[in-house]
């Protein structure tokens, strides 16, 4: 396994990723809208204002260190997305929507690490593989409590 950066979460491909979907959470964030807009099975998110949708989406983009990173608790992903799940459930919002749109976002994220084609040896591979891991068990648990958020009828 890669060294790590002192003081780093990430080794340091991965930490190149990272700051490139961050940095990129503007585009990122304006791709997932279009698709959103042109996507039938999204028909209930077009109803969501754009401002307000873009925000959302950017948050996801912008601080996708912070959630994959050890400094965040499971505690801390469970609270977010169960409230999250109920905002959306409370917005009239289908779950099977809430679903795809976080696997869209998920899809559009490493589109752009393949575009930006960073992975140029063995260990770069290596290391966006691990960022892979942890990003796809962060959407997971993402999926997971927005999902049991929006079925608590507290």
């Amino acid at each position: 396994m890669a060294a790590k950066n002192p003081g780093e979460a990430f080794p340091l491909v991965s930490r190149k990723l990272i700051d490139l979907i961050e940095c990129h959470a503007d585009e990122l964030t304006r791709l997932y809208l279009d698709e959103v807009k042109s996507n039938p099975q999204l028909s209930s998110y077009r109803k969501i204002d754009q401002d307000e949708h873009y925000k959302r989406a950017y948050q996801v983009y912008h601080h996708l260190g912070k959630w994959i990173s050890k400094e965040t608790t499971k505690e801390e992903v469970r609270a977010y997305w169960w409230d999250l799940g109920k905002e959306r459930r409370g917005e009239g919002l289908p779950l099977s929507e809430i679903i795809l749109s976080l696997c869209i976002l998920r899809a559009l994220l490493w589109k752009k690490v393949e575009i930006e084609g960073m992975m140029e040896t063995a260990l770069d591979l290596y290391e966006a593989m691990e960022l892979n891991n942890r990003v796809i068990v962060f959407f997971d648990r993402a999926v997971y409590y927005a999902s049991c958020g929006f079925e608590d009828k507290a």
